[in-house]
């Protein structure tokens, strides 16, 4: 087979992660956190054994890339404490509130952490940050129609996200940034190169803001 007919083949094969579960034969939570939980399970993997995995339990959460008509996009600065570090990202927050859609979600982090509102919202891409021990998963958003929020709607920010400054700053730009290795928060690094095909591709791979997300609504039933 010729090389170009093998990657025909490998394109026109759909590529997909597949949900599985293997039998957890004990489960228990050895820590409860303010945010996320450490649970202990024991696994039957089959041939591969029977495993103690510990793991961290996660509400999940959304990022959001809030893009202007000079293609610039809203950064904020943020403490990380567990780096030490002031983070360049995109707006972003948890999944916490029950009940609570991720697309409204998605829409409050923007307004709370940017001071901002949207009228045109896209799936831009779903990612685990680190499958190997958090369930935490992300959706990330592309938003435009892009204006400020009113004053008297404006959010009171405190701890972290206190006296957080915004900045517009042009994609290529911020692209050059994640490619030299200045900004480091993996959501904001996703979100740049996600948005950076996206508009290679003219915006017309988008999936709708409404999307199904099974992938992250089916740990809820765990």
């Amino acid at each position: 087979m010729s090389e170009a007919i093998a990657d025909k083949a490998i394109a026109d094969e759909a590529i997909a992660d597949e949900a599985v579960e293997r039998p957890v034969l004990e489960s228990r939570t050895v820590y409860h956190g303010l945010v996320w939980d450490v649970q202990r399970d024991r696994v039957d993997l089959g041939p591969g054994g029977i495993v103690d995995r510990d793991l961290i339990r996660h509400p999940g959460a959304v990022a959001v890339v809030a893009l202007d008509e000079a293609d610039r996009i809203a950064l904020v600065q943020q403490y990380r404490h567990p780096v030490r570090v002031l983070e360049w990202e995109v707006p972003a927050g948890l999944l916490d509130i029950a009940g609570e859609d991720p697309l409204r979600t998605a829409a409050r982090e923007l307004a709370e952490e940017a001071d901002l509102q949207a009228t045109d919202w896209a799936v831009l891409t779903d990612y685990f940050t680190s499958p190997g021990y958090t369930s935490e998963a992300i959706r990330i958003y592309l938003a435009r129609g892009i204006s400020d929020l009113p004053a008297a709607a404006r959010h009171t920010r405190e701890g972290e996200e206190w006296g957080m400054p915004l900045r517009w700053l042009p994609l290529d730009a911020v692209l050059d940034a994640v490619l030299a290795g200045r900004i480091h928060n993996p959501h904001t690094v996703i979100a740049i190169l996600a948005t950076h095909a996206a508009r290679a591709r003219d915006w017309r791979d988008l999936r709708p803001a409404d999307s199904p997300w099974p992938l992250w609504e089916r740990q809820h039933s765990w």
